[in-house]
């Protein structure tokens, strides 16, 4: 069963709407046991948060046991009060937290010989197929995987099989689908829907989840003001829903300026962005709209460390974010076997830099000036920037302030922004 569903104004779908069209999707299902698999609090504007607590709601009243899995990839678990901001009145005791070091099962892998068809020989490995082994559990007869799709700088346009693959994946399959990112380039992927990434999540889908009773909960949404506003609405059980979700996000979340902009200030929500490894969105979906020279400021109030986790954290520390030259250097020398072993924090280092063609400022209030400057950033007081570029008086575009022309953004997260004359 395929069901569409696109809002007839800018407002988006009422909650009415996505909720009929959610139990539609329920018809004719019997159901004793489901796995929810939603975003974490980092795709807080997903609209996943309403979804999973629609779902959990109606499964439940219809006598079935509904467990959570929220698909946290590599990120810190979802903390209680994130819970109950995303997912409502849902009992604390039906989530489970994914371990993608340990937690998982192995399927397979996607052989060495199509992984450098599919990248034009820059990538010659196998990556192996993994995933929590609640995926894998028989005793489930529902999984439903909702979230959004929205332009994403490691497989183009993100969610279906990405939320299964990476976000409950192991560590191969995370590490490695980052690096093939990182190695065939962001800049020939965002936004665009059969890339690389993609293929290798199609992949293990099409040969390891086929006989899995997933039905994915694609959104397309915006969120002008905070407010969410879901566009689209797609419900199906194959990748079709997926190809339909993509053309409304290229049309709503993808941003053309007509020329290179010279200084950009984003705003990074303090409740959203703790690390660099999530704040660097700004760099990543702005990287394409940034004239050479010019600045990228990230206003991060809530920003306290670099990696989501200690590990990670290190590694970012020790090597910064120096450009990919310096760091594939790294990664091929014999002394960076702690990196190697962490290819998704290789990956990460490789599209955290501007690759010294735009400045990369992060103006910050938890974290000294002189460890941002140590791994690679241009660094400037918060209280200052802030006062200068006050989030609260700045409209999303262009603004003048004190006679300077900038791009105010208030959540990078949401979309993808490019220089048209770039892009072509």
């Amino acid at each position: 069963m395929e069901i569409y569903k696109i809002a007839e104004t800018e407002e988006g779908l009422s909650r009415e709407e996505i909720r009929r069209a959610l139990l539609q999707a329920l018809e004719g299902r019997s159901v004793k046991r489901a796995l929810i698999v939603p975003p974490d609090f980092t795709r807080f504007h997903s609209g996943a948060g309403f979804i999973t607590n629609v779902y959990y709601h109606a499964l439940t009243e219809r006598g079935a046991a509904v467990d959570i899995l929220p698909a946290l990839g590599t990120h810190v678990p979802v903390s209680e009060k994130q819970r109950e901001i995303m997912f409502g009145d849902i009992p604390a005791e039906r989530f489970f937290v994914h371990d993608w070091r340990h937690d998982v099962v192995r399927l397979g892998e996607v052989p060495a010989e199509y992984v450098g068809e599919i990248t034009e020989g820059l990538w010659q490995h196998p990556v192996s197929v993994e995933v929590n082994r609640r995926i894998m559990d028989e005793s489930y007869d529902l999984i439903i995987s909702p979230g959004q799709v929205v332009p994403h700088e490691v497989i183009g346009m993100s969610n279906h099989a990405k939320n299964i693959f990476v976000g409950t994946g192991g560590s191969d399959m995370i590490n490695k689908s980052h690096m093939i990112g990182a190695v065939y380039g962001m800049e020939r992927m965002m936004g665009r829907d059969h890339t690389p990434v993609r293929k290798l999540f199609d992949y293990g889908a099409q040969h390891f989840l086929k006989d899995r009773p997933i039905l994915w909960v694609l959104t397309v949404t915006t969120a002008p003001g905070g407010r969410i506003r879901m566009h689209g609405l797609f419900i199906g059980e194959g990748r079709e829903c997926l190809s339909e979700a993509v053309k409304l996000a290229q049309e709503k979340n993808i941003d053309f300026v007509e020329r290179g902009v010279k200084k950009c200030v984003v705003w990074l929500d303090p409740s959203e962005f703790q690390s660099t490894w999530l704040g660097n969105k700004a760099i990543y979906r702005t990287r394409m709209m940034m004239a050479d020279g010019g600045e990228l400021i990230i206003l991060a109030p809530g920003v306290e460390r670099f990696g989501e986790d200690e590990e990670v954290d290190r590694l970012i520390r020790k090597y910064g974010y120096r450009g990919r030259l310096a760091t594939l250097t790294a990664f091929q020398d014999p002394a960076g076997e702690d990196l190697r072993a962490n290819m998704g924090a290789a990956a990460h280092l490789i599209y955290g830099s501007s690759d010294g063609r735009f400045t990369v400022t992060y103006a910050v209030k938890k974290i000294t000036r002189q460890e941002i400057e140590s791994a690679g950033f241009a660094s400037a007081d918060y209280e200052e920037m802030v006062k200068r570029y006050d989030p609260a008086h700045l409209k999303y575009g262009y603004n003048t302030v004190g006679g300077e022309e900038i791009f105010y953004i208030p959540n990078p997260a949401l979309g993808l922004w490019i220089d048209r004359e770039r892009f072509r």
